[in-house]
Order: structure tokens, then C-alpha cells, then sequence
């Protein structure tokens, strides 16, 4: 099976600092339906795995959550992808679950309900919560540099010890580097870890 595993804000859609809290404030990024579009003619299922702490919060409901959901795979299937599933994280930093990222929870979630392991499976992310908690199932954390974007990469020291993690500026540069096979080498290797 190919997959692919996508965080949602910052990735797929503009992220913001107020949450995303109704449907209408959910805006693509640009290029990323029509690479979740190209990644689904592949043959790549696509699935979605995201903190959604705003629930918790109380900012908004299951309902309003599923809403904004509904949106967003409304707008894929206009650009003639799929989603084929969304796990969420509905609580709070403190609230000591095993499914917020960068805790593995969510992921071994998706390996348990789609009956298949993780390793060589491209993870991406904007934050480094993303990338630990693809690291930690066992998948191949990738960043996109399209989110709110607190590594500063410029530096060097915020992810000295990750240089072997690809960076892409969006969906759109990392679909067409998977599909080019750039990420072969990446992908085999994770794979036999």
C-alpha cells in the first residue's frame, strides 16, 4: 500500500494562531489540493493526522470540527483527490493523552486501522511535534515550510540533530519530489529501521 500521511494546518491549509475554529476561516494553501489530487492518481492514500486542541479548549465543537473537515474534503474532491481518513487529537496539551502529537498515538492508530506499519511512510509536517511524533512510529518525517513555522532553520540549531529530515516548502514541492523519486533512497531506508 502507498500512503502518505498529512498534518492538516500548515500543511494542507493556512494555519493561524486564532485556531481555525469555522468552516469559511479553513483556506487552502496554495497547490495543496491539486497535489493531494496528483498523490490519489498515483495511487497514494492519503490520510490526515492533526492536533485539534482547539476542541479542548473549547473554541469550537466535535460538530464544527467535523464541518470544517467536511469542507476540506469537499474542496480535495473538486480537484479530483481523496482523504481517505482524518485522525484527530481532540485534547489539550495537559490533558496527558497518548494520541497528541508528538506522542506516536495518532500514528499507531493509522497503522493499526489500515493494517500496515509505518516504516517508509512520508509524515509531513510543519512543527517539529510532526516530526517527533513520526519519528517515534517509526514513519519518514518530512517539513514543509508553508506553516506558522517555529523552527528557524536559518540557525542551525533547531534541528541540529535532523539534517537528514528533507525539507520542502510546501505540499506541492514535496508530491513532486516523492513522485520524481527523490525520496526513494529515504523512503527504503525508513523502511528498514
Amino acid at each position: 500500500m502507498k500512503l502518505v500521511i498529512l498534518d492538516r494546518d500548515g500543511v494542507i491549509n493556512h494555519d493561524s494562531s486564532e485556531f481555525i475554529k469555522a468552516p469559511e476561516e479553513w483556506t487552502p494553501i496554495p497547490g495543496s489540493l491539486e497535489a493531494i489530487a496528483r498523490l490519489c492518481r498515483e495511487d497514494y492514500r492519503v490520510v490526515v493526522a492533526t492536533n485539534q486542541s482547539g476542541v479542548a479548549r473549547g473554541y469550537f465543537d466535535l460538530a464544527t470540527m467535523n464541518r470544517i473537515h467536511a469542507r476540506m474534503i469537499h474542496r480535495v474532491r473538486q480537484k479530483g483527490g481523496a482523504i481517505d481518513a482524518i485522525f484527530f487529537c481532540p485534547h489539550g496539551p495537559d490533558d496527558n493523552c497518548d494520541c497528541r502529537k508528538p506522542l506516536p498515538g495518532m500514528f499507531h492508530g493509522i497503522s493499526t486501522r489500515l493494517k500496515t506499519g509505518l516504516g517508509g511512510v512520508p509524515a509531513v509536517g510543519d512543527s517539529l511535534r510532526d516530526l517527533d511524533a513520526a519519528e517515534q512510529a517509526g514513519a519518514l518525517p518530512v517539513l514543509v515550510l508553508s506553516g506558522k513555522n517555529e523552527l528557524d532553520l536559518t540557525s542551525g540549531d533547531s534541528i541540529p540533530e535532523r539534517q537528514h529530515i528533507p525539507v520542502f516548502e510546501d505540499l506541492a514541492e514535496f508530491t513532486e519530489a516523492l513522485l520524481d523519486g527523490y525520496l526513494d533512497d529515504q523512503m527504503r531506508k525508513s523502511a528498514e529501521q
